[in-house]
């Protein structure tokens, strides 16, 4: 299915899908920090009209992903190197707090699911597939959220996620990082299970903390 089928067919409210779209492009390096958007270009790209893609601009520019500049139009601000960096120390503040939440509040549908998640992500690592790896890491996150019980905790860090996908997609690149990931997510599991609470949340801060230290290995070799 096409982007513009996928913005026809699916459920979810025509804004709410194009603005999905353009927001995902710009995450995932589709449109880069300093290209135009303009309202024109971006209707024939996605095949709706002017109004959704004029709201989803506003919409953008309120997350501070793109900037309304007089005379040139709509500006990719993006998510900078420094933002990332933010986030990832935020992350380590709020990722124990969901790893406590989730060890106080956890069911056992909760605890199977991450254990399959991690059977998976044990066998793909076994194979270096990385696509696989990184959507189960995700999942394994996703699933620990959901069990805090938190709908403020979940919407907050699933956000987070989505806006530095690429950040932790890129810390895999890491040699080694992704036995050392399900290492960390075993200790985690593990915790969560013996329900020790302290414990969880201190392994889930020196997990997200290991993360960003690959990235910004990661980055610094580059330059």
């Amino acid at each position: 299915m096409t982007g513009i089928e996928y913005i026809k067919n699916d459920n979810t409210s025509l804004r709410a899908k194009v603005f999905s779209r353009i927001q995902n492009d710009i995450l995932n390096g589709v449109y880069q920090p300093g290209d135009s958007l303009t309202e024109k270009k971006l209707c024939e790209e996605l095949g709706v009209s002017r109004t959704p893609v004029r709201e989803a601009l506003r919409q953008l520019e309120l997350e501070e992903l793109v900037q309304s500049t007089p005379n040139k139009g709509v500006i990719v601000t993006g998510v900078t190197q420094k933002d990332v960096e933010e986030i990832y120390i935020i992350r380590i503040m709020i990722e124990g707090l969901a790893a406590r939440w989730a060890t106080e509040h956890i069911t056992p549908r909760d605890i199977q699911e991450l254990k399959d998640a991690l059977d998976l992500e044990e066998f793909y690592t076994m194979k270096k597939e990385a696509e696989h790896i990184l959507k189960l890491d995700s999942k394994f996150h996703d699933i620990l959220f959901r069990a805090s019980k938190s709908k403020p905790l979940m919407h907050m860090l699933r956000t987070f996620h989505r806006y530095i996908q690429r950040a932790r997609n890129a810390s895999f690149e890491s040699p080694d990082r992704a036995k050392k990931v399900l290492e960390e997510h075993k200790a985690i599991l593990d915790a969560v299970i013996e329900g020790d609470a302290d414990r969880a949340e201190r392994v889930t801060k020196e997990h997200v903390k290991n993360a960003s230290i690959a990235y910004k290995k990661l980055i610094k070799d580059k330059v």
